[in-house]
């Protein structure tokens, strides 16, 4: 199972978001604030963290960058009252994945959840093999009996995501939201040409196929 840190000194707001990820079968550790955090992280595994911005002791930014001092590369969501600018840019220079302001929507908040821990499993799944084909996230190629391609790193990342998960359908405003940057202004129609230069660079590749979903988006089959 899942399981996610809940970082949060308002212990009212720490009891619902907690509520709200058992629900939706998350396994659930809460700390609240940095200091306790840390020490938790010391003997136990997460996989991703929900942390808030204005704690005492060690806040959210000095949480973040010293996990991402130390190496760590759990993916962490800033949720926090503080709106500006420069409290958002803060947040990601100090190594956040992503930043929503308080009051949160429910649904939105775990969507991004789940589009987090899909990202996080491409970036640590390093290597897939379909068939003769083999894909390396390191070096973005993808080698078979035909030979290497190196491709854009969108490109790679969207066929990796298609092929990590044979036979299930992605809609294109999934596929944006997990590879591209949830508030872009790209239009979803940028999923289609990127579909169509991977089909034009694999159409004689035998071991994989990416199909149209009419109405809905993409799937792999393999």
């Amino acid at each position: 199972m899942t399981r996610i840190m809940v970082v949060d000194d308002n212990e009212n707001a720490r009891k619902l978001t907690e509520k709200l990820l058992r629900q939706n079968r998350y396994d659930v550790v809460t700390a609240c604030d940095g200091l306790d955090a840390m020490d938790q992280l010391d003997r136990i595994h997460v996989d991703l963290i929900v942390l808030d911005v204005m704690m005492p002791g060690m806040d959210g930014f000095e949480f973040t960058r010293t996990l991402r001092a130390a190496g760590w590369e759990t993916p962490i969501l800033m949720v926090t009252a503080r709106e500006s600018q420069p409290d958002k840019r803060e947040g990601f220079l100090a190594g956040t994945d992503d930043y929503m302001v308080k009051p949160v929507d429910e649904n939105e908040l775990l969507l991004r959840i789940a589009a987090l821990l899909r990202r996080s499993h491409i970036v640590s799944s390093h290597r897939i093999t379909v068939g003769d084909t083999v894909l390396d996230h390191d070096t973005l190629t993808v080698t078979s009996p035909a030979g290497s391609i190196l491709l854009p790193q969108k490109e790679f990342l969207l066929l990796f995501q298609l092929l990590s998960y044979k036979d299930k359908i992605f809609t294109r405003r999934q596929l944006m939201d997990e590879l591209w940057d949830m508030d872009t202004d790209t239009d979803e129609r940028t999923v289609d040409v990127h579909i169509n230069r991977l089909r034009e660079k694999f159409r004689d590749n035998p071991d994989f196929k990416i199909v149209t979903i009419r109405g809905l988006g993409y799937k792999a089959t393999y």
